[in-house]
């Protein structure tokens, strides 16, 4: 499952900027871009659970 977290975080992070920056809100493009930066650092940190495929060739 954490494997799919950075997917997941990416998404989440492209949905809030999309409806973030449509509803017309005092400070609204501030919190909005803070959350999707937020998100998209929970996606690089989730990048190491990502399968290498080089690693599990030199094992072999």
């Amino acid at each position: 499952m954490k494997r799919y977290l950075t997917a997941i975080f990416i998404g989440i992070s492209i949905l809030i900027l999309i409806i973030g920056l449509r509803i017309d809100v005092r400070w609204n493009g501030i919190v909005s871009w803070g959350l999707g930066f937020i998100c998209l650092i929970f996606a690089a940190y989730f990048t190491k659970y990502i399968p290498n495929d080089k690693d599990k060739k030199d094992i072999e």
